[in-house]
């Protein structure tokens, strides 16, 4: 038997209140397809609710670091394979892209 499960962790990138730009930690996700899992955050960036408690203004998008955990059941027992891509979604420019990318690196 095999199970398949994707989870999300990552930075989102948006408007504050009053002016200017920055980033803070995205919400926890999972789903049972990469798909659903991209749709379920671009849904919440268009609805706000992406970021971490931080309250933007608006979001603009997102770095999310993707992970496929694999696990199955050999002669009762459980062995699980994980594999980490890194996914943007929303209408980042190139300079929000680079600098997600970098808030990443240094956490």
């Amino acid at each position: 038997m095999e199970t398949v499960k994707f989870t999300s962790t990552g930075l989102v990138h948006g408007n504050y209140w009053g002016g200017g730009k920055g980033s803070y930690k995205a919400e926890k996700l999972s789903a049972d397809t990469k798909e659903e899992l991209i749709e379920k955050a671009t849904k919440m960036i268009e609805d706000g609710s992406l970021d971490g408690g931080m309250g933007y203004e608006s979001l603009i998008g997102a770095l999310l670091n993707i992970t496929k955990t694999t696990t199955i059941i050999h002669n009762g027992k459980p062995f699980t394979n994980e594999e980490t891509e890194c996914e943007f979604i929303g209408e980042l420019t190139d300079e929000e892209r680079d600098f997600l990318l970098e808030c990443e690196f240094n956490m």
